[in-house]
């Protein structure tokens, strides 16, 4: 009777039915500053009556996290810069046209409506971090425009963050790609003949 061959390696359902060769798009660092700037906005709205001291906290954790977030846009991986992912007004809203007829290519980094996303919003999240620190300093403190300024900034950022969340299930959908998982392992399919890398 033969014996049972020994082997290290365990086969599992995964190695049976390989899934399509991925890449690594988003680093440690962008996957970090996403969820811990959800994580802060989120923290900021919830406590925005309830909790000064929790509020005033995760704005600043939000401002920290934007300004480190500017930096990396500069010196961090490639799919991170702002060169590789920022486009002109006219490539953004001819990406824009092809959405809604359909035809809009897919982009290994973020595509030109999601570059352009990610500036407004960092911009949005900088004003509202902005404008809620100025509440708190006495040459600000109590004054009508700057408490205005805040909450228009807040809201604002908020419809922000729903467009975002639609263009990414949008992507998603379209593209046949978790976006949100991307954002989780870092990874994404590997791009195909008429993908834009």
């Amino acid at each position: 009777m033969p014996k049972p061959v020994k082997t290290d390696r365990i086969i599992s359902a995964a190695d049976a039915h390989p899934s399509p060769e991925m890449v690594r798009v988003w680093d440690r660092v962008v996957r970090s500053f996403h969820w811990a700037l959800v994580l802060s906005f989120v923290t900021a709205w919830l406590t925005s009556h309830s909790s000064e001291d929790i509020h005033h906290w995760a704005g600043y954790a939000a401002a920290a996290l934007v300004s480190m977030r500017l930096l990396w846009g500069v010196i961090g991986t490639p799919y991170a810069r702002f060169t590789q992912f920022l486009r002109d007004p006219a490539t953004v809203v001819q990406y824009l046209l092809a959405i809604l007829s359909g035809r809009e290519a897919r982009y290994i980094g973020h595509n030109p409506a999601g570059g352009a996303m990610v500036i407004v919003l960092i911009a949005a999240m900088a004003l509202t971090a902005l404008t809620g620190w100025l509440m708190t300093t006495d040459a600000f403190f109590g004054v009508s425009w700057v408490e205005a300024a805040h909450s228009l900034a807040a809201h604002g950022l908020l419809l922000l963050v729903l467009l975002h969340i639609g263009g990414v299930v949008l992507a998603s959908f379209r593209h046949r790609e978790n976006l949100v998982r991307a954002m989780v392992t870092g990874q994404k399919r590997k791009a195909e003949p008429a993908d834009i890398a």
